[in-house]
């Protein structure tokens, strides 16, 4: 997309702008609309906008595959909201097939009529986007060391017993960390744990040697998962005595910059470690039968955060692959975490603790949050959000406008 130029008419008599980054299904769609957003903020733009997509989101299994590309757009736009609350309109996605009854439903939704910002445009009518409790499935139970696994997979009696091989990315980090200690009781046979940094990464020996020491063979590999090339060498070195069969994508970058700040250097770090990282594996990963494939996601893709729109957009793109992935009849589960206590994709210090906390949202402890983890995956869940909120005091807050 190139730049705006509103001319010297300005934006007199426009009543609003309408964004179809959304709707072709290319790979552009997000960032499409941070250059669209950007020129706004130019121009000084006032009236509102309108971010359509086809195939962002599902009302129901008739919809067919989410795109992620879709998913994407929609985790910015929800960010484009909280940041640039006067002048913004919604989102909206429309059907495959857009005929005159869409139409009319789609322009009643631009003109404000059902006062709702995020909304999906159906054959059967035009529905709004809401969060609710859910309740998890499956079983939680730990299992043992030395457990051969059902080979059931997913949401199977007994949920997930890890067997072979588990690639875990971001597997230095403290939630990689974390991940790795919980599927070692259950009796993993093999890690192998990428990072940027490999051994070189702080507290990775330490892992190595406390995961040998609980019966595991461990591979800590310095990989850039957004390196196709690199990932694949990493898959290829699994030996098919102990097959990979199971993956959980922990890697990810953040960065808090404003929409209006945002450049190519901010999107090419988050998008490369959540994004492509994700996509990769799900290339790689074509044809070979596993058992899991699970992504850490944020609720930032779920309900947006102000200065974390590349971010926000990234989570939402994994969140609609998993969506895609089961849509094709593959595994996949996608949680989107609240702020875990104990570091990395989490609270590291009391000041990011309390900031947080005024906000509603409360530190979750690690061994709840992995808790919550294996309810998930054991009960075959698609996309969950985790996240421990003070609902009264996180409206306040949050709610632009």
């Amino acid at each position: 997309m190139g730049g705006l130029d509103v001319g010297a008419a300005g934006v007199a008599g426009v009543d609003g702008v309408v964004g179809l980054e959304g709707v072709g299904g290319g790979v552009d769609g997000v960032g499409g609309l941070v250059v669209l957003v950007q020129g706004l903020v130019d121009v000084g733009w006032g009236v509102p906008l309108w971010c359509v997509t086809r195939g962002g989101v599902s009302v129901g299994r008739s919809d067919g595959v989410v795109g992620a590309v879709g998913a994407g757009v929609w985790g910015l736009g929800r960010v484009v909201g909280l940041e640039f609350p006067g002048w913004w309109g919604g989102l909206v996605d429309v059907p495959g097939v857009l005929d005159g009854r869409a139409v009319g439903r789609l322009v009643s939704v631009l003109s404000g009529v059902w006062g709702e910002d995020q909304v999906a445009v159906r054959g059967s009518g035009v529905f709004g986007r809401r969060l609710v409790r859910g309740v998890l499935g499956g079983v939680s139970g730990e299992g043992s060391r030395g457990g051969s696994g059902s080979g059931d997979g997913v949401g199977g009696v007994g949920g997930w017993c890890p067997r072979g091989t588990v690639l875990v990315t971001g597997g230095t980090g403290a939630l990689g960390g974390a991940v790795a200690r919980w599927l070692a009781g259950r009796g993993v046979e093999r890690f192998v744990l990428t990072s940027r940094r490999g051994l070189g990464a702080p507290g990775a020996v330490e892992l190595r040697d406390e995961l040998v020491g609980l019966g595991v063979v461990v591979d800590v590999v310095a990989c850039d998962v957004a390196d196709r090339g690199a990932l694949a060498g990493v898959l290829g070195g699994i030996s098919g005595d102990c097959p990979l069969t199971g993956v959980v994508h922990a890697a990810g970058v953040d960065r808090a910059v404003g929409l209006g700040e945002v450049g190519s250097v901010d999107v090419g770090e988050v998008w490369g470690a959540k994004v492509v990282g994700a996509v990769n594996l799900d290339v790689l990963t074509a044809g070979v039968e596993l058992d899991a494939f699970v992504v850490f996601s944020s609720i930032a893709g779920v309900w947006g955060s102000a200065g974390q729109g590349v971010y926000s957009a990234a989570n939402a793109f994994v969140d609609g692959l998993v969506e895609g992935r089961r849509g094709r009849g593959l595994v996949g589960t996608s949680v989107a975490w609240g702020p875990w206590a104990g570091g990395g994709m989490v609270v590291d210090s009391v000041e990011a603790e309390g900031y947080l906390r005024r906000r509603g949202l409360v530190s979750m402890d690690m061994g709840l949050a992995v808790g919550a983890l294996g309810r998930a995956v054991d009960g075959g869940e698609v996309c969950v959000t985790v996240a421990d909120v003070e609902w009264d005091r996180f409206g306040a807050t949050f709610t632009s406008g």
